[in-house]
């Protein structure tokens, strides 16, 4: 299996679209009420879907980028604000984190092999 996308809701569907746009997502479908992006880097997607009311999730959505700080520097200059600047963590990942207009968490983040092999690794198959 491989992740295809993550559907996310928006009440405001030009202003949802605009940030993605910003945050550097290609954008591969527009309609009135859906709209789906292609990441920059590999074939994931994230859709955002209309809403009439949204619900607080506690769903963080987590793009990686191999030049953290960079990005974060660009996404400044663009007018992105930022919860937090990049900041090590003791989990071996650095992470900037935002909200989407939507209030979505999204964390930017660099973990290098840490991010399937940590040293804590466990590798459990049921099948």
């Amino acid at each position: 299996m491989n992740l295809n996308q993550v559907t996310i809701p928006a009440l405001d569907m030009a202003k949802s679209c605009e940030f993605y746009l910003t945050l550097g997502l290609r954008q591969i479908v527009s309609a009135e009420h859906y709209a789906r992006f292609l990441c920059p880097d590999g074939g994931s997607t994230l859709s955002l879907l209309r809403a009439d009311a949204l619900v607080p999730s506690p769903t963080t959505i987590y793009f990686e980028h191999r030049n953290l700080d960079r990005l974060y520097q660009e996404l400044v200059g663009r007018g992105i604000e930022f919860v937090q600047s990049p900041t090590d963590h003791s989990y071996l990942w650095r992470e900037a984190i935002l909200l989407d207009p939507n209030l979505n968490t999204i964390k930017l983040y660099w973990a290098g092999v840490n991010r399937i092999d940590p040293p804590w690794r466990v590798d459990i198959v049921k099948y």
